[in-house]
């Protein structure tokens, strides 16, 4: 297990928890949920399940609506479900900001943060995530391009409406963290995008945060065969 950041107990105690994910390369809800724990500057263990655990397998496969990780367990509480996790621990750190002050630009936050969590079936499907690979000129059929073009739909709207670099402006809040696996799949699967959203992918993958990840990622030694196979 891999321990992360540190947060001090008002008391003096050191505040600690783990969060519980499947895999760094293809588990993109293992993603946002440790992209969320860092940006609430949460001091956490990551445990890592194996490629043979029956929960990991079917979040990564795609056999299960419902899978309980990533999970977090924070002081004798544990959730899951990524939204879940946010919505606590943005109550436990309000001053991480997962949310824009401005309350029209805060409940559009949560408009695509849940449009993301809840659709894009097919793209999740047509074009899983992969951080290790790279397929230049791949075919992308009409379920997972109608996908692609909502998501730069949402990222042009976003970056015109609040001027970047990130979707509600200068830091980065909740809706980046729903949408960072979906900048590495434009990469890994060669996704052609117009400049304002090829722009916005480049700033999430050089966020020190996605930086930090993909590196970890890189040094994964477990390859998911059903994963790798058809591509």
């Amino acid at each position: 297990m891999q321990r992360i950041g540190r947060t001090d107990h008002p008391g003096g105690t050191l505040m600690t928890a783990t969060l519980t994910i499947s895999s760094r390369n293809y588990s993109s809800w293992s993603l946002r949920g440790w992209l969320i724990c860092r940006m609430a500057g949460l001091d956490f263990t990551t445990e890592i399940l194996t490629g043979d655990d029956a929960a990991s397998r079917a979040e990564l496969l795609h056999l299960s609506p419902s899978f309980l990780v990533p999970r977090l367990r924070h002081e004798g509480i544990v959730v899951w479900d990524t939204l879940a996790i946010a919505q606590y621990l943005n109550e436990t750190f309000p001053e991480a900001g997962f949310l824009p002050k401005d309350p029209a630009a805060r409940a559009h936050c949560r408009s695509i943060a849940g449009e993301m969590h809840g659709g894009f079936i097919n793209l999740r499907s047509a074009l899983p995530m992969n951080l290790k690979a790279f397929h230049p000129n791949f075919r992308i059929f009409n379920g997972a391009r109608s996908d692609i073009d909502r998501i730069v739909t949402i990222f042009d709207d976003c970056l015109a409406r609040y001027d970047g670099p990130f979707l509600f402006g200068e830091r980065p809040t909740l809706a980046d963290a729903m949408y960072a696996p979906v900048c590495t799949r434009f990469r890994t699967y060669d996704v052609g995008l117009p400049p304002r959203a090829s722009a916005y992918r480049d700033t999430i993958l050089r966020w020190p945060l996605m930086q930090e990840w993909i590196e970890a990622a890189a040094d994964e030694p477990e390859e998911i065969e059903e994963l790798d196979m058809e591509f």
